[in-house]
């Protein structure tokens, strides 16, 4: 059994004069907020309109072609999430469908999706693209453009192309940065 320390007169005193102007509980319940506080607000992402320019149109020598797959990653993604993208292992907090819109349509559409996207604090979205089969061109055009303006974009981790049952190279994964932009 403990024994019990009796409190020198200064430690009292000093215990007292802490307590000062303390009053006890009314009754035997504690009254606690309703609601938890708000947490504090999300690194600020990207505006549309800066996120938009960094999506500039134009050919890129590394654009896809009919049926290849695509796949980009920043340096310092961890191998074993890479793999998990790749296998369409991770959950899909979004997608946006960007079949029969034009190229400036598109972009609008994209930059306005990964920034609703981030604010929300989506983790992996998905984009539809569509193979090209239907591109006048010779190699598929928002497929192309898409695989640019996310390797542009300084918040998107990387991304992959879907697997089969998910649109296979018609489609990507796209991994977006926790904190919104990385670093």
């Amino acid at each position: 059994m403990a024994s019990r320390r009796r409190i020198s007169d200064s430690d009292a005193d000093e215990f007292q004069r802490a307590m000062s102007g303390v009053r006890p509980l009314v009754g035997d319940r504690v009254h606690l907020p309703a609601r938890r506080p708000e947490p504090p607000p999300r690194r600020q992402v990207l505006s549309e309109a800066v996120s938009d320019a960094l999506m500039p149109d134009g050919a890129d020598e590394r654009s896809p072609t009919f049926g290849e797959r695509q796949h980009f990653a920043r340096g310092g993604v961890q191998n074993r999430v890479l793999r998990r993208l790749a296998r369409g292992q991770m959950p899909m907090d979004g997608e946006l469908d960007l079949h029969g819109m034009r190229v400036e349509e598109a972009r609008r559409a994209l930059a306005r999706f990964l920034a609703e996207s981030l604010q929300r604090g989506a983790r992996c979205v998905r984009v539809i693209t569509g193979k090209g089969y239907g591109s006048r061109s010779a190699a598929p055009v928002l497929k192309g453009q898409v695989d640019r303006w996310l390797r542009l974009r300084p918040e998107i981790l990387a991304f992959c192309s879907a697997t089969p049952r998910d649109g296979g190279t018609g489609a990507v994964y796209v991994l977006l940065s926790r904190s919104g932009l990385s670093r």
